[in-house]
């Protein structure tokens, strides 16, 4: 229960960056938390934990934008749109798996930016194609997808701006996560920090005597 005591804590804080309007657009948690559970997260923790508390959040999330707020997001392309955001998701997860919790700070901390940029070009990409909105500045052109990667839709914040915001909120939640982690480790008891002996070293003196031939 110790060591799911810190995973539970940091995805309850996920889970609370999630409320709308508690952030700024895509300044969020999400990206750094699915790349340091794939880094510190011990076996299937790192699947089910992250996973499963973004599906949570997201079925919270859509019945607050379809009732709430009348947004058609129970359409066949929003749905399509967020199992591509999982797919982003779980190569985070593995991102994160290749590398190791003890590394440098600097190096979790590109590994964080690198997640970042790989989640906005798949999530992107993901609403150029599937449109659930119908923008009609998305057409399925090279045009069409570079709109969708910089200026957006108009009348909203250019996608850029997004952009700028995930790298930034990435590097900060990936340092306070991987700081948090680490602070938050088990220390290792001294049995386990004690070498083991090797079987030459095992055995009694009485053992190690040469023995008389019959």
């Amino acid at each position: 229960m110790r060591k799911l005591g810190w995973p539970l804590v940091f995805a309850a804080v996920l889970a609370l960056t999630r409320v709308p309007g508690l952030l700024p657009p895509n300044f969020s948690a999400v990206y750094a938390f699915v790349f340091c559970a794939g880094v510190f997260f011990p076996g299937a923790m790192a699947w089910w934990l992250p996973l499963g508390t973004l599906a949570v959040t997201d079925l919270a999330l859509t019945a607050y934008y379809h009732f709430g707020l009348g947004y058609e997001v129970l359409s066949g392309p929003s749905f399509a749109a967020l199992g591509l955001n999982y797919l982003a998701y779980a190569a985070l997860i593995l991102l994160g798996r290749c590398f190791q919790p003890q590394g440098s700070l600097v190096w979790l901390l590109g590994g964080g930016l690198l997640g970042a940029v790989l989640f906005y070009l798949i999530t992107n990409t993901a609403s150029w194609w599937f449109n659930p909105f119908g923008n009609p500045e998305y057409t399925r052109t090279l045009e069409g997808w570079l709109r969708a990667l910089t200026l957006g839709v108009n009348g909203y914040p250019p996608t850029w701006e997004f952009f700028r915001n995930t790298l930034l909120s990435s590097g900060l939640f990936t340092a306070l996560f991987a700081v948090a982690a680490r602070l938050t480790a088990p220390a290792e008891s001294p049995a386990e920090k004690e070498p083991v002996p090797s079987p030459a070293e095992s055995e009694s003196p009485a053992e190690l005597e040469p023995k008389e031939s019959a």
